[in-house]
């Protein structure tokens, strides 16, 4: 049974930086394309980044990726995002997810909130 489990939302700062973690259970994260989506209330999820089985990283063209970083880490078998040079529109709940092209099979996480105020 695969699970993801995301956790290191909170509130923080403007300016201030955070790192998301993806824990993943029953899954290989070099199997599969792992992604950060985030959600703000009223509006559509939004890609944010992945990370392919082979290891190549895109991110979507309305990500703002200079201040996003992804990255996996394979022997904990974990999905991480670095945020800096957080902004307060960067408020949303953040999920994990896991797209299997070999079985057709899309996992998520039940998501993590960030909140940026002072």
């Amino acid at each position: 049974q695969v699970r993801l489990v995301e956790s290191g939302g909170g509130l923080v700062q403007p300016g201030g930086s955070l790192t998301l973690v993806c824990t993943t259970f029953g899954v290989d994260v070099t199997t599969v394309r792992m992604g950060w989506y985030r959600q703000t209330p009223g509006k559509q999820r939004e890609r944010l980044a992945f990370i392919f089985s082979d290891g190549g990283i895109r991110y979507d063209d309305d990500s703002p990726k200079d201040r996003y970083t992804i990255s996996r880490d394979i022997a904990k078998n974990t999905l991480q995002m670095q945020f800096n040079n957080l902004k307060p529109e960067d408020t949303a709940v953040y999920y994990c997810n896991a797209w299997d092209h070999v079985h057709g099979r899309d996992y998520w996480g039940q998501g993590t909130q960030v909140n940026v105020s002072s």
